[in-house]
């Protein structure tokens, strides 16, 4: 079986093919493949059975990861929670995931990682690298129907706790929500000791995706209690980031954010709120996730050559946090440009 390379920036039978496709994502579009090239200079490659110039009607996509620090590697996606190979055939899944294997050998690359929703990779030399949990909130019953299956008192309560002490509501992609969003998200990445994304990064995200991004603001008398950004792509809605100042968490922001991506979805005709991943340890983001109704599946990452590790990721990414906090705050900012470059 024949495998061809190609560059689904430059070629134009991938935005289609990604919209058609009923597995694709977020993750596969030109939008987030452009924002991780500009913001990070991953490079995209993708394989398929379809030669050129046919349409393609399979495709598995990585990006280039070329780092002195963590190693250099292939990853199907950097950053992204997910990333399905877009393949029906599992025949032509083996054989693409054959074909990234060995295109390994030919270059500097210490492993290949591939992050399926929903595939299990049975292909000899790929093995479990890491777990995680992937929660996504059935869309297609009624709002009131959703409503009455979110937790009563974390969900349900937080709303109208919301809504009684008048939270300010906003939504866009300007600069300032894009500004006070950042500031909300930095408060809660340092409280989990982990750099905040450079600001390019989601300056990127905004230009390359364009409507199908949007920012949401909780306010209370003009001070920020809780943000959110998500993205679109078809049917589904996914939430990406989202930050908080815990002073105000009390007032319930941060539920009242989600319901009102809930109600914007369902006016959209979304059928899916994808919800992200989250560590199998951390319990109250888990709990956070079900009690807004989302159901929960096993996520696991594939590597190969199996026994592959991560190239000092993971180190690295505990030294930052160690020292990350001892940063001045003007030295944070260049710290994390130079630290995400790595990453992914």
């Amino acid at each position: 079986m024949n495998v061809y390379s190609f560059d689904p920036l430059q070629d134009a039978r991938w935005t289609p093919f990604v919209a058609r496709h009923p597995r694709a994502s977020v993750f596969h579009t030109t939008g987030w493949l452009r924002a991780l090239q500009r913001s990070y200079r991953f490079a995209p490659v993708a394989f398929t059975t379809s030669p050129p110039p046919d349409a393609l009607h399979n495709a598995l996509v990585f990006c280039a990861v070329r780092s002195w620090l963590t190693g250099a590697r292939l990853v199907s996606l950097p950053f992204s929670d997910h990333c399905e190979p877009l393949v029906d055939d599992p025949d032509e899944l083996q054989a693409l995931c054959a074909f990234a294997a060995r295109h390994r050998t030919h270059g500097p690359w210490k492993y290949v990682e591939i992050r399926p929703a929903q595939s299990i990779l049975t292909l000899g030399g790929f093995e479990p690298a890491q777990r995680f949990y992937l929660h996504w909130l059935d869309l297609r019953a009624s709002l009131e129907d959703l409503l009455r299956r979110a937790h009563k008192d974390s969900i349900q309560r937080k709303i109208r706790r919301a809504e009684r002490e008048g939270l300010r509501y906003e939504e866009g992609r300007s600069e300032t929500l894009l500004r006070t969003f950042c500031r909300l998200l930095d408060l809660t990445r340092h409280r989990h000791q982990v750099p905040l994304q450079p600001l390019a990064w989601f300056r990127n995200l905004l230009d390359c995706f364009g409507e199908n991004l949007c920012i949401r603001i909780a306010s209370k008398d003009g001070e920020p209690a809780a943000g959110v950004l998500t993205l679109v792509h078809g049917p589904r809605v996914v939430y990406k980031y989202g930050g908080s100042d815990t002073r105000l968490n009390a007032l319930g922001g941060m539920p009242f954010l989600f319901w009102k991506i809930i109600q914007d979805a369902k006016q959209r005709g979304a059928y899916e709120l994808d919800l992200g991943r989250s560590d199998c340890d951390n319990s109250g983001l888990i709990a956070f996730k079900e009690h807004l109704g989302a159901h929960r599946s096993p996520l696991t990452y594939w590597r190969s050559p199996a026994g592959a590790v991560a190239a000092n990721g993971g180190r690295v990414m505990q030294f930052a946090r160690r020292a990350f906090l001892r940063l001045p705050g003007a030295m944070r900012r260049p710290a994390a440009r130079f630290l995400y470059r790595h990453l992914g």
